[in-house]
C-alpha cells in the first residue's frame, strides 16, 4: 500500500513548457550581447529560441540551475559560476508557474487519505518553497528538498532517502512521481515505486521502461494508488 508520495516539481506539479520556456528566453536574452548569441546560448542549454522548444536532453529539464549556469559561462568570460548560479536562482523565483491540476484540492485529498507528501527537485530549495507557498500548498508538504539541501540531486537517491528517514516510511510504501528519467532513476535507486507523468517534455515511450506506470498527469494518481491497495 502506498503511504507516501514524493513529487518532482517542474513538469510534474507545474506545466514545464508554460513556465520554463519563457524563463529561458528571458535569461539568455538578458545575458547575451545580441540575438545571435542569445540563440546560441539557448541552444547550448537545449532550448531553441526560434521555435520556443526544448530538446529532450536539455539540462533545464532534469539537471540543476548550477549545471545550466556552468554551460552558459562559456559565453560569459569573466563571470563566476557562483555569481551566475545565484543570478539564475533569483530569476527562477519570479517564474510564472501553471498548475498541472488544482493543487490545493489534489494534495489535500492525498493527506486526507493519510499519505505523506514530499518534494524532491533539482531546483534549489528556497525557490521551490516560494513556488509552493505561492500556490498555497507549502503547508501540505511533510518534506521539501532541493539539490542544495544537503542530499545531492537527482538521478541520485539522496533526497528520496532523506524523505524516508524523515517520515519513517519504508521504500516499498512510497511512490516517486516525475516527468523525467532522472526522477524515475532516483526512485528506482531508492527502492520506490515509480510513476511517470506526461506534463513535462519526455514522451511515454521514453518514460515507460523506467516506470511502473505512466499517467497523463498527477490527477490520475489517486486512482492508481487505490488500485494498488485493492
Amino acid at each position: 500500500m502506498i503511504r507516501g508520495v514524493v513529487f518532482d516539481k517542474d513538469g510534474t506539479l507545474f506545466d514545464f513548457r508554460k513556465a520554463w520556456g519563457p524563463w529561458v528566453e528571458t535569461v539568455v536574452r538578458g545575458l547575451a550581447k545580441d540575438e545571435a548569441e542569445a540563440v546560441a546560448m539557448g541552444r547550448a542549454i537545449g532550448f531553441d529560441l526560434p521555435t520556443h522548444s526544448f530538446a529532450p536532453d536539455s539540462p533545464v529539464i532534469a539537471a540543476t540551475v548550477r549545471d545550466s549556469a556552468r554551460i552558459l559561462l562559456d559565453f560569459l568570460p569573466g563571470r563566476e559560476l557562483d555569481e551566475l548560479s545565484d543570478e539564475l536562482d533569483a530569476a527562477s523565483m519570479a517564474v510564472t508557474l501553471v498548475e498541472t491540476v488544482p493543487l490545493v484540492d489534489f494534495l489535500q485529498g492525498l493527506r486526507d487519505r493519510g499519505i505523506k507528501v514530499g518534494l524532491a527537485t533539482n531546483d534549489t530549495e528556497e525557490p521551490a518553497r516560494e513556488h509552493l507557498a505561492r500556490f498555497g500548498v507549502l503547508h501540505l508538504f511533510d518534506f521539501v528538498a532541493g539539490y542544495d539541501s544537503g542530499f545531492g540531486g537527482k538521478p541520485g537517491p539522496g533526497m528520496l532517502n532523506a524523505f524516508l528517514a524523515h517520515t519513517g516510511l519504508a521504500a516499498e510504501q512510497v511512490a516517486m512521481v516525475g516527468d523525467s528519467r532522472h526522477d524515475l532513476t532516483a526512485g528506482r535507486a531508492a527502492g520506490m515505486a515509480c510513476v511517470g507523468v506526461l506534463t513535462g517534455i519526455a514522451k511515454k515511450d521514453e518514460l515507460a521502461p523506467h516506470a511502473d506506470v505512466v499517467l497523463a498527469d498527477i490527477g490520475a494518481l489517486p486512482a492508481w494508488i487505490a488500485g494498488r491497495a485493492a
